[in-house]
């Protein structure tokens, strides 16, 4: 399947109500609104395929941008690539949910998320810590350094109520996260959540909500479901 072929497809399959929810998420034109579930037919035929995700990706149009990373091969992209996707992901669906997914299945995951992290930037901020959140909720958990995560749960516990309000959002599901799928900090999770207690998040143009890591943790321990890996990040 070539570009213009997929960009066609992609339209026919734009329904306006999923327009207007992404654009109440931070979308902006172009956008056709196309269902994540509704793009896995055409990933099927396609499989993976980083020339065809780079020139859907440079689009700028959201449902292209989110399929490019559907069919990106991350293995092949280098920190380079990683930053110029990220400088144009201009909301969090495309920070959090493309650039971060696709990140956490490539080799220099870590590296990468904790430069974002160190940005001061609010959405390379908010990717970082949900790349570790993909990342954790999918790989062993001898891959990762218990002494870092248990940094990173310091960090958060010190800094989320003054971080931007995206970045506020993937570390709580960072704290979430290693409650849930990394049990050598499991305690120590459930001890910062509970410090941390609910966190107010301002979003645009809706009313304000509140992150609770600790209430959803003891959900999932109610649930027996600790120690919980997914199969596969992307969809």
């Amino acid at each position: 399947m070539d570009f213009q072929t997929v960009m066609q497809e992609l339209e026919a399959l734009g329904k306006e109500r999923t327009k207007k929810m992404y654009i109440s998420n931070g979308a902006h034109e172009p956008v056709f609104g196309v269902a994540t579930g509704a793009m896995k037919p055409i990933a099927k035929k396609i499989k993976i395929n980083q020339a065809l995700a780079e020139e859907l990706y440079a689009t700028g149009n959201y449902d292209a941008m989110y399929f490019a990373g559907v069919i990106a091969d991350p293995k092949a992209m280098t920190e380079a690539d990683y930053d110029r996707w990220m400088e144009s992901a201009y909301f969090y669906m495309l920070s959090d949910y493309v650039v971060a997914v696709t990140l956490s299945e490539s080799d220099i995951a870590q590296e990468v998320a904790d430069k974002w992290i160190a940005s001061g930037d609010e959405l390379k901020m908010s990717a970082g810590w949900s790349c570790y959140c993909w990342l954790l909720g999918n790989r062993k958990d001898h891959e990762f350094s218990e002494s870092k995560i248990a940094t990173m749960l310091e960090t958060v516990k010190n800094t989320i109520r003054e971080s931007p309000e995206r970045t506020k959002s993937a570390m709580n599901n960072f704290v979430y996260t290693v409650g849930v799928s990394y049990l050598p900090l499991h305690e120590k999770a459930v001890e910062t959540a509970e410090a941390i207690g609910p966190v107010e998040m301002k979003r645009p143009n809706k009313k304000n909500t509140f992150l609770h890591a600790y209430e959803n943790i003891q959900k999932e321990i109610e649930k027996d479901r600790i120690g919980f890996k997914r199969k596969y990040v992307r969809c």
